[in-house]
C-alpha cells in the first residue's frame, strides 16, 4: 500500500526483456539499509517487488501483465522513474490510499503554464474515465493528485512548483504516456452497485449496507 508521495526519482540502469516478461533495474538515493529483498516498492506508480540489491541499484521481476496493463515497457537506460517505498503503519496519510495496481495508461493531451503552475490534460480510456470525478484523487505515475475537472475521454490536473521539481511530471509532454490508478473507493462502489457486472444499479440501502458486512 502506497500514499502517492514521491520519495525520490530514479535512474533507470536496464530494461532486459525475457520472453513475455522483463527484469527492470533501477539506480535510486534513497538509503541502501532503508530497503530488504522481498519490499514492495512502487516505480511509476506500479508495485514491484525488489529481488535482487546492489550497491545503489534495486532489481525487479516484471510479469507480462504488468508490462501489458503499464508503461512500463517503454522505459530505456538513463530514463527517470518515481520511487516510493511502502507505507507504515505508522506514516501520516498524506496522499491517498494507492494500491500500486495500474489500470490504465493514459496520453498527456495537453500542456500549460498558468501562474508558474503547470496545467495538464490527460486523454484515457472509457472504461477507466468513469472512476475520474472533479475534485477527486488519481494517481499518475505514483502520484497523488486531485483532479481539476473531467471531460467524457479525460481530466486535467494542475502540478505546483514543488510537485513538478520532485518528480517525472516535470519532464512529460503531449504524446507521452503515463500510468493510472483510479480511487479504489470508487471502484467498490460500483461492485457493490452491481453495476461492473451489467446489473441494473441496486441502490444503496440499510439492507444492502448489511448484506455487504457494513453494518
Amino acid at each position: 500500500m502506497f500514499t502517492g508521495l514521491i520519495e525520490d526519482v530514479g535512474r533507470v540502469v536496464k530494461l532486459e526483456r525475457r520472453g513475455s516478461s522483463a527484469s527492470l533495474a533501477v539506480a535510486t538515493t534513497l538509503p541502501p539499509d532503508s530497503f530488504r529483498l522481498g519490499d514492495s516498492v512502487a516505480v511509476n506508480g506500479v508495485c514491484l517487488t525488489v529481488v535482487v540489491m546492489k550497491g545503489d541499484s534495486l532489481s525487479f521481476d516484471v510479469s507480462p501483465e504488468t508490462l501489458d496493463t503499464s508503461s512500463l515497457g517503454r522505459l530505456a537506460p538513463g530514463g527517470q522513474v518515481n520511487l516510493e517505498r511502502a507505507l507504515r503503519l505508522s506514516d501520516r496519510l498524506g496522499g491517498h490510499i494507492v494500491t500500486g495496481h495500474i489500470d490504465c495508461v493514459a496520453t498527456v493531451n495537453g500542456r500549460r503554464e498558468e501562474s508558474g503552475n503547470i496545467i495538464f490534460e490527460f486523454r484515457l480510456p472509457e472504461e477507466s474515465a468513469r472512476y475520474i470525478v472533479p475534485k477527486g484523487s488519481v494517481a499518475i505515475d505514483g502520484i497523488s493528485l486531485t483532479v481539476n475537472s473531467v471531460t467524457a475521454s479525460g481530466f486535467s490536473v494542475n502540478i505546483i512548483p514543488h510537485t513538478a521539481e520532485m518528480t517525472t511530471l516535470r519532464l512529460c509532454r503531449p504524446g507521452d504516456t503515463v500510468n493510472i490508478e483510479t480511487d479504489i473507493i470508487g471502484k467498490y462502489v460500483e461492485r457493490l452497485l452491481g453495476r461492473d457486472a451489467g446489473e441494473p444499479a441496486r441502490g444503496v440501502s440499510l439492507e444492502t449496507l448489511m448484506r455487504s458486512g457494513f453494518a
